[in-house]
């Protein structure tokens, strides 16, 4: 068997393996509860790979309230290290849908763009913020001028690259809602209870 043919079959067999803990995992997330804070992390058609699954990690690390997952009905949870199990999530076939939700919820909803934007850490965030990061190449599925009420924020950047990584984005955004609202950080959690890797 070619080196080429043997790749191919490995991949497979690992897309089918995550599939089936994917609704596995899909069915438990069921019974997830939202996180101390209410925001929410909206994924517009983002790859199923690696990114949905770490932002879902992160996430439940900062308590959020939700994942909503747009165009998206599969992703490898491996990466969420066990997080698509606690972090409620709702899938949505379009974000015309999604946004009606939200905005029937009481949520502000933002978009992540890199230019002609707010920066970020100037813009004061209400409790109930909703943000969308769109696919890593594509970025935003919609025209954004069909929805006059959203905002467009920008993470501040001093280097050549003009973007971050979506799952980076994510992250960088969620710690500055909670540098925004949370009282008081948590107490460390108790020893051995969750590893960095």
């Amino acid at each position: 068997m070619s080196e080429r043919k043997s790749r191919k079959r490995l991949r497979k067999e690992y897309n089918r393996i995550a599939r089936k803990q994917f609704e596995r995992q899909r069915l438990l997330n069921r019974f997830a509860e939202p996180g101390p804070h209410p925001f929410i992390i909206v994924l517009d058609h983002l790859k199923p790979d690696f990114n949905i699954g770490k932002i879902f990690r992160t996430v439940d690390a900062l308590g959020g309230a939700g994942v909503y997952l747009v165009g998206t009905d599969f992703f490898h949870p491996a990466p969420a290290k066990g997080s698509f199990k606690w972090v409620p999530a709702r899938f949505f076939d379009d974000f015309a849908a999604c946004h009606a939700v939200l905005r029937q919820q009481g949520y502000q909803v933002f978009v992540l763009e890199p230019a002609n934007s707010a920066c970020l850490t100037e813009c004061r965030l209400p409790p109930k913020s909703a943000f969308v990061l769109g696919h890593e190449e594509f970025g935003i599925s919609f025209d954004k001028d069909d929805y006059p009420e959203i905002q467009a924020l920008r993470i501040p950047q001093w280097g050549k690259v003009e973007s971050l990584n979506v799952s980076i984005a994510a992250a960088l955004v969620m710690y500055e809602y909670i540098r925004q609202h949370a009282a008081a950080p948590p107490s460390p959690p108790p020893a051995n209870r969750h590893h960095h890797g």
